[in-house]
């Protein structure tokens, strides 16, 4: 009897540690839309810059707008680029040229290459949402602006 009772107390003292209202806690993802409107615009204006903006909210500036093919949504290109954050520090870069198709890249990529002809280059400053989104992701902090000096060496 005295063992029963031991045990009975033991289970009841392990099962008060549990609850059955205790849920996984759930991050909200957080919409950066306006915070980084803001964000791209102070960019725009201390580095003295005048972009063109999509509907979707990408901003982009061409520099050369190149003369050869132009790139569909699905199409594989090879681009040149160097991708920086707003304060100028690189998280990526790739200056002989990534082969990729615009159907395996960021929105803000297959949105923004395809403004440019083979030959052509420009800067696109890419919000979260058209990013990585407002979790952190390889490095690349939640809600980040991020900002792409591209050329389309070609459409393949």
């Amino acid at each position: 009897m005295k063992y029963i009772a031991i045990l009975f107390l033991a289970t009841t003292l392990v099962s008060c540690g549990f609850s059955d209202d205790a849920s996984p806690t759930v991050v909200e993802a957080v919409d950066y839309t306006a915070i980084n409107e803001e964000q791209i615009n102070a960019y725009l204006e201390a580095n003295e810059l005048e972009s063109q903006t999509t509907a979707s909210g990408l901003h982009y500036i061409i520099e050369n707008q190149g003369d050869g093919d132009k790139p569909t949504a699905s199409s594989n290109v090879t681009v040149a680029y160097r991708g920086y954050f707003l304060d100028g520090s690189v998280f990526d870069q790739s200056a002989d040229g990534l082969s990729i198709g615009l159907d395996q890249v960021i929105a803000g990529w297959t949105e923004g290459i395809q403004l440019l002809n083979e030959g052509g280059n420009g800067v696109l400053l890419v919000p979260a949402h058209l990013g990585y989104g407002s979790f952190d992701f390889n490095g690349i902090p939640g809600g980040s602006v991020l900002v792409f000096d591209v050329e389309l060496i070609s459409v393949n």
